[in-house]
């Protein structure tokens, strides 16, 4: 992409990204993972999640219930197969890969296998826990207890984390599915929490904690967080673990050792933040969620110099109409690999809804700032 020369003021990249948002979400209630881009044409749990907690902290809670509802209907729609799921992995024994829940859905709720089309594998769990965690985030802006139906979802969604949460699966970019990842434990444990918080069931959170334990024992150096147990790269991603998740301190020694290898490693002379290192994407570009996640939680830190580093970087990389891509290409790790993928899907996507939302989460003071680490 071309760098805007054109900047919108800041205020009407707000209304602009909020006008985003909108537009991009169904009747169904589900957000379009972006509107321009035929691989994205669907509504992923994760990053829809991330829409509905950007909307309520800007005020939109109606757009929030919208996509809340649309998962609470999804969640029902396949409650036989998670109930037999959770059967087998109570009887310890092995789990049919048809019982595994995808990542992603049609607008609709339905799967892409239901519309006949050829499957994207997305044995995902990443969307699950944290949008567990965003329904408990839009709970706090009611006043009336959960229905029946939500409370059942809610059950519905922690049962199948609780059952699979061991397994090898992609990860938040649908990548290295043979292995397990420290953000997909991270999103696990935040929505085994906030599933006890809703519905008051404490072996959730003591699930919640093993999940942890694996965490600390497992994907760490001893300096820092690592991409996964058996990937010690760091990943951008990592900062989900304190921002928003609340599952270590914002000054715990590692996370600030996993954030300074951050701006270290994956972090361009621009200002922008990659995903990890090697990775081939559209060349290993830097993306604005990526970017605005790192502004996010240096606004939370009280880091004021880092925020707007992030903040400007971001608002510079939006189009002239205040549009923002998933990423900028103009500064990739792997040159040649650009041209491939943009031989293979055309250019990256533009908009893409969670980079949106990312900028407002950024952008926005809300409870979710001030928020501690959840006693465990």
């Amino acid at each position: 992409m071309t760098v805007s020369t054109q900047q919108l003021a800041p205020a009407d990249l707000i209304t602009t990204s909020i006008r985003t948002i909108q537009q991009g979400q169904s009747a169904s209630g589900a957000y379009i993972a972006s509107p321009t881009f035929e691989q994205y044409a669907y509504g992923w749990l994760r990053d829809g999640a991330y829409c509905a907690m950007a909307m309520d902290v800007v005020g939109h809670s109606s757009s929030s219930a919208d996509f809340h509802q649309w998962v609470i209907s999804v969640l029902h729609r396949h409650e036989e197969h998670i109930t037999a799921l959770t059967q087998l992995a109570a009887n310890d024994e092995s789990i049919d890969e048809g019982l595994l829940l995808p990542t992603r859905f049609h607008l609709n709720g339905r799967t892409e296998l239901e519309h006949g089309a050829d499957e994207w594998p997305n044995f995902q769990l990443d969307g699950y826990g944290t949008w567990l965690f965003a329904f408990r985030e839009h709970i706090v802006h009611r006043d009336t207890p959960l229905s029946l139906r939500e409370a059942g979802a809610v059950r519905l969604a922690a049962e199948y984390l609780a059952s699979t949460w061991q397994l090898p699966c992609y990860d938040y970019w649908e990548e290295f599915g043979d292995r397990r990842h420290t953000s997909t434990l991270a999103s696990i444990a935040a929505g085994l929490r906030a599933a006890s918080d809703l519905v008051n069931e404490k072996a959730w959170r003591l699930k919640a904690q093993r999940v942890l334990r694996d965490i600390e024992e497992l994907c760490t150096d001893g300096e820092r967080f690592t991409k996964g147990p058996d990937d010690d790269r760091v990943d951008a991603s990592l900062l989900s673990l304190a921002t928003p998740f609340n599952l270590v301190a914002l000054d715990d020694r590692r996370m600030v050792a996993t954030v300074r290898a951050i701006d270290e490693q994956l972090t361009t002379s621009s200002g922008g933040v990659r995903r990890y290192v090697g990775d081939e994407y559209y060349g290993g570009s830097p993306w604005l969620l990526l970017t605005a996640w790192r502004g996010w939680h240096a606004r939370r830190q009280g880091d004021e110099q880092a925020h707007a580093r992030a903040r400007d970087w971001v608002r510079l990389s939006a189009g002239h109409d205040g549009l923002m891509p998933e990423q900028r290409v103009d500064e990739p790790q792997l040159p040649e690999m650009v041209a491939v993928w943009e031989a293979r899907w055309g250019t990256a996507a533009d908009p893409l809804l969670w980079s949106h939302a990312k900028y407002l989460l950024m952008e926005t003071k809300s409870e979710l700032d001030g928020r501690g680490v959840v006693a465990r």
